[in-house]
């Protein structure tokens, strides 16, 4: 490999994690046609094509993702290294990359991101919202945020608010004309409304009772995949929803939804902020780490059941 090749390289990488030359240019800073050109000369160079185009869409070829893999790590690095040695000189900078399910986002993010970005007015911070499971690394993200019941075992884990607890609720009219369930099982002579993962499974709703668990395959005409619409129509009288507790909490104070079966919805871990275990970290995620591990401490992802 050429030296030079390496500008190219980084561009190359940028437009494959965009899926988009226009995306990489406003990324990099460069024009769309310097994109162009830095990626048309690597391919003519190395003489195989890296990226399929088409007028809506780019996406490595076999051999570009065959090259992405190898060369992911190494820019990885050497952005690291050369961050990590001018942050002692510098005022940290940069831009902070994380994925992070609609429902985190809601609930968790965005008070320690502003008061992060407060403290350190040189970081951007892009939070990217995702339905499912994704590989932060091949997608050019900093950081997830997820359960950890959900990570991989060679992340790093930090463990980011406090622990979360399930509610299923409706509205005051829907349960004057429908008995409340005493016990899960009795779900099934109710409408509830169902939610859809991304991948297109639907949610068996889960309970546990003195060390007793249990899943359900609930019915309902309505099937949902976003939790403000879930509680918004559990609101108005469509059914049972399973939701956060922490997203309906004003509504349970208020009255305007109610809760059952409380005794079968324990409390468990809340979300994590996760990123992969290397020998060197940029510098702001660094400080992004250490700014929420302040009195909660870090987890190594090795260590998960």
């Amino acid at each position: 490999m050429r030296r030079a090749d390496l500008p190219a390289l980084s561009i190359f990488a940028t437009v494959a994690a965009r899926r988009s030359f226009r995306g990489a240019a406003r990324d990099l800073g460069l024009s769309v046609s310097a994109v162009s050109h830095a990626i048309n000369g690597l391919e003519d160079h190395l003489g195989v094509r890296l990226l399929a185009r088409t007028t809506r869409s780019v996406a490595p070829t076999e051999a570009g993702q065959r090259l992405l893999e190898g060369l992911e790590p190494a820019l990885a690095a050497i952005t690291e290294a050369v961050e990590a040695a001018a942050a002692s000189q510098q005022q940290l900078c940069g831009t902070l990359r994380l994925s992070v399910p609609r429902s985190a986002a809601e609930m968790v993010p965005i008070p320690r991101v502003l008061a992060f970005t407060r403290a350190h007015p040189g970081v951007k911070i892009e939070i990217r919202v995702q339905g499912g499971l994704s590989d932060i690394v091949a997608e050019g993200f900093d950081a997830g945020i997820r359960f950890a019941e959900t990570l991989e075992q060679d992340m790093i884990a930090v463990p980011l608010g406090p622990p979360q607890r399930g509610a299923v609720v409706a509205a005051p009219a829907y349960l004057a004309q429908h008995p409340p369930p005493a016990t899960p099982q009795d779900l099934h002579a109710h409408t509830c409304i169902r939610r859809r993962f991304a991948g297109g499974a639907l949610y068996q709703w889960e309970f546990e009772r003195d060390g007793a668990a249990c899943a359900v395959s609930v019915s309902g005409n309505l099937i949902l995949d976003d939790d403000g619409l879930i509680a918004e129509a559990a609101r108005r009288g469509a059914g049972l929803a399973y939701v956060f507790e922490a997203q309906v909490a004003a509504d349970l104070a208020s009255g305007r939804l109610v809760r059952v079966l409380e005794d079968w919805c324990p409390s468990f871990p809340g979300f994590f902020l996760y990123y992969p275990c290397r020998r060197l970290m940029r510098p702001v995620l660094r400080a992004f780490v250490d700014f929420l591990h302040a009195g909660a401490g870090v987890r190594d992802g090795a260590a998960m059941g």
